[in-house]
């Protein structure tokens, strides 16, 4: 039977039918509705009109229903029963329609949630379960004009205090001794042969404290924690002290069974606890569900899609974003910037995320974590010249982001071969300019940034001989009017920022380089006040967050994922306390020309504000069509309680052109708000905190901190756009 067919004679669980009682009971009105409507048509026009007379109360309101009006200071006049009553308007005007279900493997799910509702009162059956009457209830609980007062400072100060850092003394204590138990079963698979190596070895008859001062020195190394990663799920748990339980153990092995790969560095695995402490009490959630793989990434493991659809190239064809790129070195979606990713060891990772968006590429063998083999078969030279060239001579293209991979995988003797290669094409493209008539100039290259994990993997990568590097390759293309130089990097947990970490953020800046940072919106990660915390701890070492992401992929991340109503309530509730006034633009404007005092500056800047940290990030969705965006209105709910949501783009920042054939991006997510905060709660928190986000069902982009914004040209760059293809 097809599945639509099939919900509409599913029965109702008993808790489903309660709830439904209880909607009914706290909403006469509604109840009135659906008992006296002949049809759900009839039901549908009666709501569109009760809706429509609470939106007539506020002239801005139905302005932005009609979507005459938007933007955030639109929202902002926005009342909470107008956020109701705009999703009850969508919901209708919405419904009927069909929509694959990639979290389904494409089952077409039908958008009706009030012909769900009808079908229960009236015949006990349409599927709907105890997360969609959840929703319901807190939907016409706000609809009624129930608000929920927002947190003071004190309250977010107080969730933010939960969270302890990797800098504390005690987290440090506890660190010192995982990291002495680690390098002792290093020891011991050295002495079995384990893990052979040439570099990391015993000379024979070395007593254990010798060998134990030998491993100390390795420590340090970087390569030491590459060679001795735990590749399998026994490996991972004898590092962890075996106090993985049977239930996780069987899941990583089911992992293991489909190919999933593991590969948890040492370094990274001294960050988690191995004994439950007061001190830290799950303070490593959000590090752990980076490593331990979920059952339904399991499950779905070989059948993942690539999310972001202009990562899949085909060379000399538009990709998603219509733009025509050489080969799979370059990345675009935006018309002034592309991704490289050189063919080096950069295409490598210092460790595998579960939530990463590459996972299809590990499913069909294309990555993996086979060094030798990777390293023995690439030249960075091989196709460096045609991505180079290709910025070169692109109308519009500023800004250059180098990852991978990892960029910091790659040798220093790579890193160097790119950066010069990028100093030669930007000087190039300035002298070329000089030809160019006003009105004809090209975009000429003002940022550089590396993208890498490797502050958080394995910090000890950053060594002096990369700093002269990064050092040098900055005094020279600053003469040639690049202006901004930034590491773009990924803490997602106060917990990965450590003293290592701390010191080579250090060098990082005293190179000239800033640092930025892009977290993943995770389960673990979107507690109450985690990522408040997150923001101030990066603050104090001097990083700037830069995006927090929605966990990108269908059902393989949904064990991860936060509904995206909890990211849009995480900028209105607790963000806002380290919003930073306007008067304040000009100072973090300056950041980037004086990275090497940028601590300082910060640390200044936040007194001045009187704010505990600059929430110069902004929370998005990576769209999987072009762009990123928070801007979207919930159209719909299925009869398992999770949102339909149909998003634009963002207005704040320029596009390719090809947005405007592309329309809307239709999302559905992948967790109710209801199966969220149980997970929540089995975390151990307090749900009735979350109370208000079934609420934010319709949000706005944020608009970009002034210093992520391109320093102004002395010209009017053309306005003519090459490399673009839209005929197709």
């Amino acid at each position: 039977m097809p599945f639509l067919n099939e919900l509409k004679q599913t029965l109702p669980n008993v808790k489903a039918y309660r709830l439904m009682q209880q909607l009914f009971k706290e909403n006469p009105g509604l109840f009135d509705i659906m008992d006296t409507s002949k049809t759900i048509l009839q039901a549908k026009k009666k709501l569109k009109t009760w809706g429509l007379e609470v939106l007539r109360e506020n002239k801005s309101a139905y302005a932005y229903y009609l979507r005459k009006q938007t933007g955030n200071l639109q929202l902002e006049k926005l009342r909470s029963k107008d956020y109701a009553a705009i999703r009850i308007l969508d919901y209708i005007q919405h419904s009927g329609r069909q929509f694959k279900d990639p979290n389904l493997k494409g089952e077409i799910v039908e958008n009706d949630p009030f012909a769900i509702l009808m079908q229960c009162a009236r015949k006990g059956t349409g599927g709907g379960t105890p997360a969609y009457f959840y929703d319901m209830i807190h939907l016409f609980r706000q609809f009624s004009g129930h608000e929920y007062p927002e947190p003071q400072n004190r309250e977010i100060s107080t969730w933010m205090d939960r969270y302890s850092s990797g800098l504390d003394p005690a987290v440090i204590g506890q660190r010192k001794k995982n990291k002495l138990r680690i390098m002792k079963i290093i020891i011991q698979i050295i002495d079995k042969r384990r893990v052979k190596s040439k570099r990391f070895c015993f000379k024979k008859g070395m007593s254990r404290q010798k060998k134990l001062a030998l491993a100390k020195t390795w420590w340090n190394d970087h390569k030491f924690h590459l060679k001795f990663a735990v590749r399998t799920p026994e490996g991972l748990n004898e590092m962890l002290d075996f106090s993985l339980d049977r239930k996780t153990m069987n899941t990583l092995k089911q992992a293991q069974q489909v190919g999933i790969p593991f590969f948890v560095n040492p370094y990274y695995l001294s960050l988690l606890d191995t004994q439950a402490s007061p001190v830290s009490l799950g303070a490593d959630l959000a590090i752990r569900q980076y490593i331990i793989y979920s059952k339904e990434l399991v499950a779905e493991f070989g059948n993942i899609n690539a999310w972001e659809k202009e990562d899949i190239v085909e060379p000399g064809k538009p990709n998603a974003a219509g733009w025509i790129v050489p080969d799979d070195c370059i990345h675009r979606r935006y018309p002034n910037v592309a991704i490289l990713i050189p063919k080096s060891m950069g295409r490598a990772c210092g460790g595998l995320c579960s939530i990463c968006q590459r996972m299809y590429g590990f499913q069909h063998g294309d990555l993996n974590f086979d060094f030798d083999k990777l390293q023995a078969r690439t030249s960075v030279e091989d196709r460096l010249e045609t991505s180079i060239t290709y910025f070169e001579h692109d109308s519009q293209l500023r800004d250059i982001l180098i990852t991978g991979g990892d960029a910091l995988m790659s040798t220093n003797k790579t890193i160097r071969k790119i950066l010069q290669s990028v100093y030669k094409m930007a000087k190039r493209k300035l002298a070329a300019n000089a030809n160019r008539k006003e009105g004809e100039k090209y975009a000429q290259i003002l940022r550089v940034r590396l993208g890498t994990r490797l502050p958080v993997y394995l910090p000890m990568r950053i060594q002096a001989g990369l700093i002269s590097i990064l050092a040098e390759f900055k005094e020279k293309a600053s003469k040639v009017g690049i202006q901004q130089f930034v590491f773009q990097t990924h803490f997602e947990s106060p917990m990965e920022i450590t003293p290592e970490t701390k010191y080579c953020v250090d060098q990082l800046n005293n190179a000239g380089w800033i640092v930025t940072n892009q977290q993943v919106f995770t389960s673990a990660a979107s507690r109450r006040g985690h990522t408040a915390k997150l923001r101030k701890v990066l603050n104090d070492i001097g990083i700037l967050p830069y995006y927090v992401f929605t966990v990108k992929g269908y059902m393989e991340n949904s064990s991860l994922f936060s509904p995206n109503a909890r990211l849009a309530q995480e900028s209105m509730e607790e963000k806002r306390m380290g919003l930073l006034e306007e008067k304040f633009h000009p100072g973090i404007r300056q950041l980037p020309l004086d990275a090497e005092n940028i601590v300082e500056k910060l640390s200044q800047l936040r007194t001045d504000a009187d704010i505990p940290f600059i929430a110069s990030d902004r929370n998005v969705l990576n769209l999987p069509g072009v762009g990123k965006s928070l801007t979207f209105r919930t159209i719909g709910i299925t009869n398992d309680g999770r949102r339909i949501l149909e998003f634009d783009h963002d207005a704040t920042r320029e596009h390719s052109p090809i947005i405007e054939k592309i329309g809307k991006i239709i999302i559905i997510e992948s967790k109710s708000i209801h199966d969220y905060l149980l997970q929540l709660d089995n975390m151990g928190e307090d749900v009735s905190e979350y109370a208000s986000i079934y609420g934010y069902s319709l949000s706005e982009t944020e608009p970009r901190m002034p210093i992520f914004e391109y320093p102004a040209y002395d010209y009017e760059p053309t306005q003519t756009i090459t490399n673009l293809d839209l005929g197709y």
